[in-house]
């Protein structure tokens, strides 16, 4: 990098440990893109009235070549599940924007159908039913639309399936009128 990162933390404690978790991802980022100029995070601690617990924020900033990239992601609970998310999809963004500029056309994939078959709202995740019957699991982070929140059993989804280390998931989900087969 250019710039040396920068590490901004709000309402809450600043810690050599989560300096180095920070510094880490960061590290990981650089594998995505050779080329990042600078980076720059914030990490605050949010207060919310009547709000049980505590609930963080964490925006990424990262220049590369001719782009910026934001990723902002709030985090009910745990400040290092906040980070991991936002970093994962400052890692996406990555990616995508590295093709782009190695002019690779990014094959898109075909969306698959189903069915919400169970959600678990406190664990942020649920299971989707193909219509060849199988379950494939999916997180509140692969929710495109509308927000995991609103998601109910029963609705009729488009998605599309990947393999990760833990078996099929589906990833990209949304609901919409979607043309079943």
């Amino acid at each position: 990098m250019q710039v040396p990162l920068q590490i901004t933390v709000r309402n809450l404690q600043h810690s050599d440990a989560l300096d180095a978790r920070i510094q880490e991802k960061v590290a990981k980022l650089e594998r995505f893109h050779p080329r990042i100029m600078s980076c720059r995070v914030w990490v605050e601690k949010l207060s919310r009235q009547h709000h049980q617990g505590n609930a963080f924020s964490v925006r990424i900033d990262i220049k590369v070549p001719e782009r910026e990239i934001v990723v902002n992601r709030d985090e009910d609970e745990d400040v290092y599940v906040a980070l991991r998310d936002a970093f994962d999809a400052a890692v996406r963004k990555l990616e995508d924007v590295a093709r782009e500029q190695r002019r690779e056309v990014k094959a898109h994939d075909i969306p698959a159908h189903g069915t919400i078959v169970r959600l678990f709202p406190k664990a942020r995740c649920g299971f989707i039913e193909t219509p060849e019957g199988v379950e494939l699991y999916f997180s509140r982070e692969n929710v495109v639309d509308p927000p995991f929140e609103h998601l109910k059993e029963g609705d009729e989804v488009q998605f599309i399936q990947q393999l990760a280390d833990e078996g099929p998931q589906a990833k990209r989900i949304s609901v919409g009128k979607h043309h079943f087969h």
